[in-house]
């Protein structure tokens, strides 16, 4: 992983410049990469600005300074956002897909149904984000820091959370299937109502969680011992060999 606190001096262009670069931008993307040039705002203080509804596919934002920018409904599939601060920023309805996020600040961002498809995310911190009926299918997510952060809804099918923090996050009505949670931290996390058959569980903490309505059959790695230290309810499937007991009602 490479260290992205050692940050290069930020630039600051003109709102002229930024127009420039973002025509070019379409032009290059509308003549399929012939005519113009992909737009490079890397390390680019860009704080407040307004992309929604710009279609910004493949851009180098790495670095940048995007506090409370609006992406809302902006198309950034395959975007270079790495190390990005995007702290409050509006993503919601945003195109995300294979997007570079890696070591990215998310945090109290909104990403109301956005699509991360497949997006690289390792160690992002998104503590308090909103992701609610978001797509993260198949994206890696391991070590990123998502605690207190809303998933209601979201798509994780397949998606890599080894290491990832989700302590006191709600996870209602997830849909984590053949997600490996491995080492996750889900203390205090509310999973109820979420889909986690095929899921990998190893060594996950799931101290206090509540997996009241949630679907655990045919997930690996669980032990009784995690069980016990959760919640749930009567609607809760759990994997075959494992069996509810008194302390799981704690």
């Amino acid at each position: 992983m490479p260290d992205l606190s050692a940050r290069t001096p930020v630039r600051v262009l003109s709102p002229e410049a930024i127009e420039r670069m973002l025509a070019e931008h379409r032009l290059y993307l509308g003549t399929e990469y012939h005519q113009g040039h992909r737009a490079n705002f890397a390390s680019t203080d860009l704080t407040g600005r307004d992309f929604s509804g710009l279609n910004l596919s493949g851009v180098k934002m790495d670095r940048a300074v995007l506090r409370r920018a609006n992406f809302t409904g902006a198309h950034l599939q395959s975007a270079n956002l790495i190390g990005a601060i995007l702290q409050e920023a509006r993503l919601d309805r945003a195109h995300l897909s294979r997007a570079r996020l890696s070591g990215a600040n998310l945090v109290s961002a909104s990403l109301d149904g956005a699509c991360l498809a497949k997006a690289e995310m390792e160690f992002a911190l998104m503590a308090n984000a909103v992701l609610r009926g978001a797509c993260l299918g198949e994206a890696d997510i391991s070590g990123a820091q998502l605690d207190a952060a809303v998933l209601t809804g979201a798509d994780l099918r397949k998606a890599n959370l080894r290491g990832a923090g989700f302590r006191n996050a709600r996870l209602d009505e997830a849909d984590l299937r053949d997600a490996r949670l491995g080492s996750a931290f889900l203390v205090g996390t509310s999973l109820r109502g979420a889909d986690l058959r095929g899921a990998y569980l190893r060594l996950a903490k799931l101290d206090g969680a509540d997996l009241s309505d949630a679907n655990l059959e045919e997930v690996e790695g669980l032990t009784q011992d995690q069980l016990n230290r959760s919640r749930w309810n009567s609607g809760t499937k759990l994997p075959a060999g494992l069996t509810r007991v008194e302390d799981g009602k704690r």
